[in-house]
């Protein structure tokens, strides 16, 4: 995945969100759910309902950039909460990312 180094927050949305959203339905909110500005360099994870899909959403400096995956088997894990974020680390959401993930944080 061309993205973000090493040193970039990773902010996770707890809950579902619709993965009908775009750049700017996932920008309102990271700004309005989750209180972070969504230009400051750092990765938004959303994942949808069914658990299948990931939106990350990234500021590289010049526009934003919307990675979407879907997982023909399986599931991403994600909090059980329902609102707020959980941070993670660079190496963590490539884990997540790339489905080797195998033990949550939360």
């Amino acid at each position: 995945m061309i993205g973000p180094g090493t040193g970039v927050r990773v902010y996770l949305a707890c809950g579902h969100t619709d993965m009908r959203k775009g750049i700017m339905g996932l920008s309102a909110i990271a700004q309005d759910v989750l209180r972070q500005r969504p230009a400051n360099g750092a990765v938004f994870a959303f994942r949808g309902r069914r658990g299948d899909r990931v939106k990350l959403l990234y500021w590289d400096g010049q526009g934003f950039c919307l990675y979407y995956k879907v997982l023909e088997k399986g599931r991403f894990p994600w909090p059980a909460a329902t609102d707020g974020s959980v941070r993670l680390t660079a190496a963590q959401l490539a884990m997540l990312f790339e489905g080797v993930w195998g033990y949550p944080p939360w």
